[in-house]
């Protein structure tokens, strides 16, 4: 089954239907990773370029993996060692890339909007790996397929997003995301750190951690993103850990079989524990698992694939 998109820009683009053959297709690569010979032919041939301007380890080499599990070429820019510290600007570095004929160009930019510009100005497909506070399509793709594979579903599912949400690509993209597919999202936060028009998308607000913790399926703990606030929107580290930091005493009032996601790094101590961290109800590295598996997904579909995946 076609995606309904020619590149994947942001999970708002994203129709139930195609988080469906996106999620099915992924399952299939997670069986492919569980094998001794972790290899499939389907992108052989092809060229995968990460044009990646912001640091990352986890996404990166989740792309990376991802292209060369599938069996295509997979080049490696870092904003460091392009041609952007000469002063070329995005726009042309994007089109010498694709003067090369590359078949996919996935983008990380801590600039707003960056793969969607460079999606007009080029042939090949774009995948956006982040870009500034708007989007993380990926993540929320990977976190969903994690989710439906503890709770064998995602209709009607109750999620606590907590944290910086209003500096949170993550939070953004999820929230699209499990809208669309029949989700409900509570988001839990101090209120400066809470957008104006989170209730007007569907979404619960709470400023208090352990209230939005009754009766949910799952919760996701965010990261502080320091790099991206301008002030600081709480009085100081420790009076939001006091209040915002997932405990074993704040999970006393949330449901027994409630799991616990993350979408990395990790700040230990302040957005969550350590024995919470590493208990049973943490899926966090399941998540870094599935990650390989989605990108497969949407690599493979991206170039329309049609083939099985045990070729």
């Amino acid at each position: 089954m076609p995606l309904s998109v020619k590149h994947i820009l942001g999970a708002r683009d994203l129709t139930r239907k195609d988080i469906e053959t996106i999620l099915t297709s992924a399952e299939s690569f997670c069986e492919l990773s569980r094998r001794p010979i972790k290899k499939a032919p389907a992108l052989r041939g092809k060229t995968v370029v990460n044009l990646f301007f912001e640091p990352s380890t986890r996404t990166r080499t989740s792309f990376e993996i991802a292209g060369k599990r599938l069996s295509a070429d997979v080049i490696n820019i870092s904003g460091s060692t392009s041609s952007a510290v000469k002063g070329e600007n995005l726009i042309d570095s994007a089109r010498v890339l694709e003067a090369m004929n590359p078949d996919i160009l996935i983008i990380r930019h801590s600039d707003s909007g960056a793969p969607h510009l460079i999606s007009k100005h080029v042939k090949c497909r774009i995948i956006n790996a982040g870009d500034g506070s708007h989007e993380h399509p990926t993540q929320a793709l990977l976190d969903l397929l994690t989710l439906q594979q503890n709770k064998g579903r995602l209709e009607g599912l109750t999620v606590a997003i907590v944290g910086d949400i209003a500096n949170s690509r993550v939070a953004r993209s999820n929230i699209f995301a499990m809208k669309t597919m029949g989700m409900k999202v509570r988001v839990a936060a101090p209120p400066t750190m809470i957008p104006d028009q989170m209730e007007s998308m569907g979404v619960e607000v709470f400023h208090n951690l352990e209230d939005a913790l009754v009766d949910v399926d799952a919760v996701m703990m965010l990261r502080i993103q320091s790099e991206r606030q301008e002030g600081s929107p709480y009085p100081n580290l420790r009076e939001y850990s006091n209040l915002f930091c997932l405990t074993q005493e704040k999970l006393k009032r949330s449901r027994k079989d409630m799991v616990i996601i993350h979408p990395g790094p990790v700040n230990r101590g302040v957005e969550i524990a350590l024995d919470v961290m590493q208990g049973p109800r943490s899926i966090i590295l399941n998540q870094v698992t599935n990650g390989v598996a989605v990108r497969m997904a949407l690599m493979y579909l991206l170039l329309g694939g049609n083939d099985e995946v045990d070729h």
